[in-house]
């Protein structure tokens, strides 16, 4: 018997190896990629001196093990932040960095090899090269580019937003002329059209309270439109671990007029057991929580807090609930992005009073 060879099907050689070379080239190109730095959280531009200092944090792309950032802040010169004697901000394993920086006009960061002594103060930042592997300087971020700077309610000093911010799925303008103080010392936040465009309103506290008891008496907004937010909450700049620290008095009927009205929310909002909706009533009210290690307890009612009347609504979050940080209290007015629905008249609300209790 004779026994054939098998044929060997040589067209496939050149696709096989075309197919080699191709993935061989885009390995190649991977392995280059040149490392990057991005920006999450950018200061205000202030020379604020050595005393105030912000959150600052970003992510780089393409770091190796062993690496770390350098900060700086200009204020005439760069100075390495947060001070000469902690100059390194390690990067995490998910590739962000955070950190705290006293105030400059400009912010920067390095990437850097292990062993780069970092200059504490430079006139210029250095060149990419060498131990320095990627460099990236941003300008600070003008919360306040016209109007009152801060403004001062309930005892407290607030800065007044004057720059855009992407809430509620759309992006919003803030116009610092859009909140203001009465001779009552009532805080008023309004959403007005400017040149055709919708500007909305937003003070919050330069720092941190921590635990303790927040109150907020606002005065009737049962009838909001359906696109307009009325959110009192926390928010860390720097700290997304916690998901900013974020806890939120949320009045609003997010675009559909068939919604309730107000809403408690211990961040991330879309785990089910983390939000409770219900409806609020006309009238003045007060809204409150009590933050605690562990739990914060919801609470509106009726009136003043000296003159409470009668319950509306409470609930305890016991779970998710942040520790305290560099987080600050924010009041902001603006409009939900539903194209369904839009915004159709000026808007203003009016605080009339913030209380907070150790």
């Amino acid at each position: 018997m004779k026994w054939s060879r098998p044929k060997v099907r040589y067209a496939w050689i050149p696709v096989l190896f075309s197919l080699a070379v191709l993935l061989n080239g885009c390995a190649r190109r991977q392995s280059v990629i040149k490392p990057s730095i991005e920006f999450s959280v950018i200061p205000q531009a202030e020379e604020g001196g050595p005393d105030k200092r912000a959150p600052i944090a970003g992510r780089v792309i393409g770091a190796r093990p062993g690496q770390q950032i350098v900060l700086y802040a200009k204020a005439g010169n760069w100075w390495v932040q947060p001070t000469t004697d902690e100059p390194f901000t390690v990067i995490q394993a998910d590739s962000k960095w955070t950190n705290s920086t006293h105030l400059g006009i400009e912010y920067a960061a390095l990437l850097v090899e292990p062993g780069y002594l970092p200059p504490p103060t430079l006139e210029v930042l250095p060149p990419e090269g060498d131990a320095v592997v990627a460099v990236k300087s941003v300008p600070g971020e003008k919360w306040e580019q016209a109007g009152p700077r801060t403004l001062q309610f309930s005892g407290y000093e607030w800065q007044v937003r004057n720059v855009g911010s992407n809430r509620g799925g759309r992006p919003n303008s803030y116009d610092s002329a859009n909140a203001w103080t009465d001779e009552s010392g009532f805080l008023h936040l309004r959403i007005a059209q400017i040149g055709g465009q919708w500007t909305c309103a937003e003070v919050k506290l330069p720092r941190s309270l921590g635990y303790g008891s927040y109150r907020f008496v606002v005065r009737d907004v049962s009838q909001l439109e359906p696109a307009a937010v009325l959110s009192m909450f926390t928010w860390d700049d720097a700290e997304a671990g916690q998901n900013h620290r974020e806890m939120n008095i949320e009045l609003a009927k997010w675009g559909d007029a068939a919604n309730k009205n107000a809403q408690y929310v211990v961040q991330p909002y879309y785990v089910p057991a983390n939000v409770v909706r219900f409806n609020v009533p006309a009238g003045a009210l007060t809204h409150s929580f009590r933050w605690e290690p562990g739990q914060v307890t919801f609470k509106t009612v009726r009136g003043s807090v000296a003159d409470v009347s009668s319950e509306v609504f409470d609930h305890v979050f016991t779970s998710g609930v942040p520790a305290p940080g560099d987080e600050s209290i924010h009041l902001d007015l603006y409009i939900f992005g539903n194209a369904t629905n839009p915004l159709q008249n000026d808007v203003e609300v009016v605080i009339e009073r913030f209380e907070y209790l150790p």
